[in-house]
């Protein structure tokens, strides 16, 4: 717990997010998959957010799904289409969207959205004692397997958004050390967890683990 509380405390100085939430895509009907609708609040909170924003539209979101063989969780998906596909925000200065969507910086094969994202409890690996040969195949899961890029901090710290597996619909911070959940219920931030609680966080100038504080 000491090693997750040191590493919070040293991201949470870190103040240039760089979003990238413009990886989209799956299916007409997602009540069909019993996902979740998006709810009002979550809505108003990421249309208050992203006022200027330029929606993908529901068309080219369902044709990324189809292509990629998943679909997303709301109420990304629906801000995507609707709201904005990828935004510069109160702490960001630039922004491309869709740049890191393949996570083209890590020396990885070419993500799946459709293969779990392995993790649902933080992983320090840096003190992982098992050889480098037994750990590669398990973070290039945790970095290419079933979740999105949204966006970066820099310093090697990036913020995915978690699309299949048991943790779908949550915020996921992995650094080059590391990773774990983000949301008030894992510690360390006074965030409600999921993409709008999120993207609240962010847009109000709260830094990431004010709970540290």
């Amino acid at each position: 717990m000491e090693l997750l509380r040191a590493l919070a405390v040293h991201y949470s100085a870190v103040t240039c997010p760089r979003l990238v939430f413009g990886d989209v895509g799956a299916c007409d009907s997602f009540l069909l998959h019993g996902y979740r609708q998006a709810t009002l609040d979550d809505l108003a909170i990421l249309r208050v957010a992203f006022e200027d924003g330029t929606p993908l539209g529901w068309e080219a979101v369902h044709a990324f799904e189809e292509q990629q063989g998943i679909v997303l969780p709301e109420p990304y998906r629906t801000c995507v289409a609707e709201i904005t596909d990828g935004a510069a925000g109160p702490r960001t200065t630039s922004w491309s969207s869709c740049k890191i969507a393949r996570a083209e910086r890590w020396a990885w094969p070419e993500r799946d959205l459709t293969k779990p994202f392995p993790l649902s409890e933080a992983w320090i690996w840096e003190h992982d004692k098992r050889s480098y040969e037994e750990l590669r195949p398990l973070l290039e899961a945790v970095y290419n397997h079933g979740s999105l890029v949204l966006g970066t901090d820099g310093c090697a710290m990036y913020w995915h958004l978690i699309v299949t597996g048991p943790h779908r619909g949550h915020v996921w911070q992995v650094v080059d050390v590391g990773a774990q959940p983000f949301g008030v219920e894992f510690g360390y931030t006074t965030a409600r967890s999921g993409f709008a609680g999120w993207v609240q966080h962010w847009v109000e100038h709260k830094d990431w683990f004010d709970a540290c504080q």
